[in-house]
């Protein structure tokens, strides 16, 4: 890509001008391209495709390679529509052709040492959920720049976690297995085409060999304006950055259910220890 193609780049990503000087390949200007799609084709995938995706998912590091994630692939549309309303309605999950529900996945392990008549109990500590969902988000993630390369757009679904008991349900989830986000995959929609959304400056979430506590507040106001710029072409409320991120930590009732998660994991058996 041109010096003017990676300038392109960049301004998109950060949404301003910016005097960064990265190196530069198709693989780091693929990444930098990564768009949120939330508006797909109802074209079905090719033959082969969820299995490509799988496949480079399981070539993601894995925490000692123990491998505590799975995945479901949802096509059914009914399936779609309970999971759409666990998410509120996000209509995005009922369009996409494929919808992954990606796995924090202790029960393989739990399984294992049964059959071997081995202990286990190292399962029962947060350490070991951490892990699945680390390996989750992971494996997730090379699926998103796998399935980017063949021309397909993708947006994650945090909001299965509102209700993680109801997907567990809906899933046919043994205990100590957790539904950790879905992930709408399809053809994105040129008619509704989606935006690079910009991130915060480098200077606010780089730090060089110590954290600095101190708030960037002059480039988080310039990010605010960035963001109402995006908000704005992809017509959605013009709010920024700032206050939409403070409302959304803001207090229990913020969290859309989510604060109950301890307990829901409680009752599907992870330990927390």
């Amino acid at each position: 890509m041109s010096g003017t193609g990676r300038g392109d780049a960049l301004r998109a990503r950060y949404g301003a001008e910016t005097t960064l000087d990265i190196a530069w390949n198709e693989v780091i200007a693929g990444l930098l391209a990564h768009r949120t799609v939330r508006a797909f084709r109802p074209a079905p995938l090719p033959d082969g495709t969820l299995e490509a995706l799988v496949a480079a998912a399981q070539s993601a590091p894995s925490s000692s390679n123990l491998q505590t994630w799975s995945v479901v692939a949802v096509e059914d549309p009914a399936a779609k529509r309970r999971l759409s309303e666990v998410a509120r309605g996000q209509r995005h999950v009922v369009e996409a052709p494929l919808v992954l529900v990606w796995l924090a996945d202790l029960s393989r392990l739990g399984a294992l040492g049964r059959d071997r008549d081995a202990p286990t109990e190292g399962l029962d500590y947060l350490e070991m959920l951490m892990v699945g969902v680390v390996d989750a988000a992971l494996a997730a993630q090379n699926a998103t720049v796998a399935l980017e390369s063949l021309g397909l757009g993708s947006v994650y679904i945090g909001a299965l976690r509102n209700d993680p008991e109801a997907v567990a349900d809906l899933l046919g989830l043994p205990p100590n297995v957790l539904a950790v986000f879905g992930h709408c995959v399809g053809w994105p929609d040129p008619e509704r085409p989606a935006a690079v959304k910009p991130r915060l400056p480098q200077e606010v979430v780089l730090h060089r060999g110590r954290y600095d506590p101190a708030l960037a507040s002059g480039p988080i106001a310039a990010y605010d304006a960035a963001m109402v710029g995006f908000q704005a072409g992809q017509r959605m409320p013009e709010v920024g950055w700032s206050g939409a991120a403070l409302e959304r930590v803001r207090g229990p009732g913020s969290l859309s259910g989510r604060d109950r998660l301890r307990g829901i994991l409680e009752r599907r058996g992870f330990g927390l220890k």
